[in-house]
């Protein structure tokens, strides 16, 4: 069977379309928008500026040839100038604070970005005088994580532990509350916005360069030659190359802006076997790479993350019949190939990585 997740279908959805993207300067936002401008999108994007010169955004910028504005999620009246006069077909809503550690030193700024950044953004969705789709991108951490063995599904409760998980989770009641509110699906054919939530698992591929995550810690140490230094082996996590959940959003982008019953939350992730440790992903690294060592850096006293998180993704492959096209330890080589390239080709290959991602 053709994935659904493929060329011809989605240029039919997103060509000629005018897509507004928050956070687009970042790691997944790059990504989606040379993404979308494959698929002849019209796109304006709203981010901060790019916190390295070495990220994707910077590489990519020639492919992605999007309007840019560099402005704050928090800049109330920015925000709604911006997408008032862009008056977008749809909306990605990525822009973010989104690092667990980072949040313990910023706790307010992460629940002022993430939650009130996501309230400026659906009241300015309400100025948008035509048909309107918003995902709003929050995360797998957005679950009440008692950290047992068990896959967690849209219907759970809501939690938070850290503060930017409390943060997201905050930010799916703002859009519940948006969408009851203002955006009721009750009465879609007099407002014509339809909202959904996405919760994605922990993303790997080329051109992240965060500080506190997990690839670029490995790149680093790689390329070095130092040993990697793993704060948390043994916990457990979804990970997933970063077009798997890409590719759920735009689907379900393309699915709900013609039918407003796809309104709800959605998780995307990898299948059930692709849940793995720090310490396979990272032995898995080592191992594609060709070479390198690491070390246990655990520390007790280290802000509390958890060690355990699974999701289901049922609703996905039953509703949308999206299904994940890369294994772990294929999305483990898409990634270490793309940091192998020469800077100067490491915008073409990302486009072909696009393509080729669209073509399985």
């Amino acid at each position: 069977m053709e994935s659904v997740v493929n060329k011809t279908l989605l240029t039919q959805s997103f060509s000629g379309k005018k897509v507004f993207i928050t956070g687009h300067t970042g790691f997944k936002g790059t990504w989606l928008s040379v993404w979308l401008k494959e698929l002849g999108a019209h796109i304006k994007g709203y981010a901060l500026a790019p916190e390295n010169k070495q990220c994707i955004f910077n590489v990519t910028h020639p492919y992605d040839n999007a309007e840019s504005v560099i402005a704050d999620i928090r800049d109330k009246e920015r925000l709604k100038t911006e997408i008032v006069a862009f008056q977008p077909e749809f909306i990605f809503h990525l822009a973010a604070q989104p690092l667990v550690r980072r949040s313990y030193e910023i706790p307010s700024e992460t629940f002022a970005i993430n939650a009130i950044g996501t309230a400026h953004l659906l009241e300015a969705v309400q100025q948008v005088t035509g048909k309107c789709t918003v995902l709003v991108i929050t995360t797998d951490k957005v679950y009440e994580n008692k950290e047992q063995d068990r896959l967690y599904t849209e219907e759970d409760i809501l939690g938070g532990y850290d503060p930017y998980s409390a943060s997201k989770a905050c930010t799916e009641l703002v859009v519940r509350s948006f969408r009851d509110s203002f955006f009721n699906t009750n009465t879609y054919s007099r407002h014509l916005k339809a909202i959904a939530s996405v919760r994605a698992g922990n993303v790997i591929g080329g051109g992240d360069f965060s500080r506190d995550r997990i690839i670029p810690d490995i790149i680093t140490a790689l390329k070095t030659k130092e040993e990697i230094f793993v704060r948390n082996p043994s916990a457990v996590r979804p990970w997933q190359h970063v077009l798997e959940p890409l590719g759920g959003y735009l689907l379900l982008a393309s699915k709900l802006h013609k039918d407003i019953s796809y309104s709800g939350a959605y998780n995307f992730g990898p299948e059930p076997a692709d849940h793995l440790t720090v310490k396979e992903l990272v032995e898995q690294a080592i191992a594609t790479w060709g070479s390198g060592n690491w070390k246990d850096g655990s520390d007790p006293g280290a802000p509390h993350e958890a060690r355990l998180l699974q999701l289901s993704i049922s609703k996905a492959k039953q509703q949308l019949n999206w299904l994940p096209k890369l294994n772990a330890p294929q999305a483990v080589q898409w990634t270490i190939d793309w940091y192998r390239q020469p800077v100067h080709e490491a915008a073409s290959f990302t486009l072909n990585q696009i393509n080729r991602y669209m073509a399985l």
